[in-house]
């Protein structure tokens, strides 16, 4: 499995949020790059950025960031935030995604989303984010009644391999992974998939590792490397040991 480092950007900002809320950020650095260095140096082997101003205007907004960072550092990077058309993910990829996110858009334009999948293949991943067990949408604040498998059966029907699953209770609040969640993803999910959400210790990882699912690709981790809870380095090299 790999480590990603999470790095969400608002206002040219390297920042977190708690369970998606923007009324609940903490700013970490005041360029995204200086955090991706140190995380890379740390021995981060690839990157999650999220384009927050994107997600909540619906069209990419911190592009330029993307580029700086894609052309400094030689590590494979997935972008999510506001993608919403085929001319953003173009875009996106441009600018030096290796993988881009897909998120409310791969379920309300199928169209697009299909446009994507036939011209990108791989290089897509869809955003499958819960809460109580069922999709969330709208950057986390719309709420639906299906469950988060029902989700990923859709999409691998529609050609969809790779996902992102989040368990937004979790998310920066430091306490622990939804290994329920992710153990029902594994078994829904044709293809592989990266977990967020609630990643405190290095024992959180390890729990991970031993659910043995082999289509858990990755792991995203935020707001305790950013409290330095534990090392980046550290982190990957347990994920390298395995369970």
């Amino acid at each position: 499995m790999i480590l990603f480092p999470a790095i969400d950007i608002i206002g040219g900002k390297a920042v977190r949020l708690a369970q998606g809320d923007f009324d609940q950020r903490t700013d970490y650095d005041a360029d995204p790059l200086d955090a991706a260095k140190r995380w890379v140096e740390s021995g981060a082997r690839a990157l999650h950025i999220v384009d927050l101003d994107g997600a909540k205007s619906g069209a990419p907004a911190n592009l330029e960031h993307v580029e700086r960072i894609a052309s400094t550092l030689a590590v494979p990077i997935q972008l999510g935030g506001g993608l919403r058309t085929t001319r953003d993910v173009d875009a996106a990829i441009a600018a030096g995604a290796t993988r881009v996110i897909i998120g409310t858009a791969a379920f309300r334009d199928i169209d697009f989303l299909d446009s994507a999948v036939g011209t990108h293949g791989e290089r897509v991943v869809v955003s499958v984010d819960a809460r109580g067990g069922m999709l969330a949408a709208s950057g986390w604040v719309e709420q639906t009644d299906m469950p988060v498998t029902d989700a990923i059966h859709l999409l691998n029907a529609r050609g969809v391999r790779r996902f992102v699953y989040s368990n937004i209770d979790r998310d920066g609040m430091l306490a622990g992974p939804d290994l329920d969640g992710a153990r029902s993803v594994s078994e829904a999910v044709q293809g592989t998939f990266v977990y967020s959400g609630g990643i405190s210790t290095l024992a959180d990882l390890e729990a991970l590792a031993k659910l043995r699912a082999v289509n858990l690709a990755g792991v995203i981790v935020g707001k305790a490397i950013y409290e330095r809870r534990f090392d980046v380095g550290a982190a990957q090299a347990l994920l390298d040991s395995g369970p």
